[in-house]
């Protein structure tokens, strides 16, 4: 369903991870937590995309990261922990 409305929208696939005009994703289901089949949830890489935390955290403030019991904006602390360290090597 999902990238059938990224279709209408003009999403092409040219290539694996080509720059993308449009993505949807299924970030959590209710907290339902599987590793196949697709789509695997909650989704892997979620809690490392600031692209995705942000918006989140304004749709769902009070959302939970179902397997690692952080808040949303703990996740976003912590990426803003990793920018500091990458900035501060010498």
């Amino acid at each position: 369903m999902l990238q059938r409305i990224e279709a209408e929208a003009g999403r092409e696939r040219p290539f694996p991870n080509a720059p993308r005009t449009l993505d949807l994703d299924i970030i959590d289901l209710d907290g339902l937590c599987r590793a196949a089949p697709d789509p695997i949830l909650p989704h892997p890489r979620a809690h490392l995309r600031r692209f995705v935390l942000e918006p989140l955290r304004d749709v769902a403030p009070g959302w939970v990261h179902p397997i690692l019991h952080r808040s949303v904006e703990e996740l976003l602390a912590d990426l803003a922990d990793q920018a500091s360290a990458v900035t501060a090597l010498p």
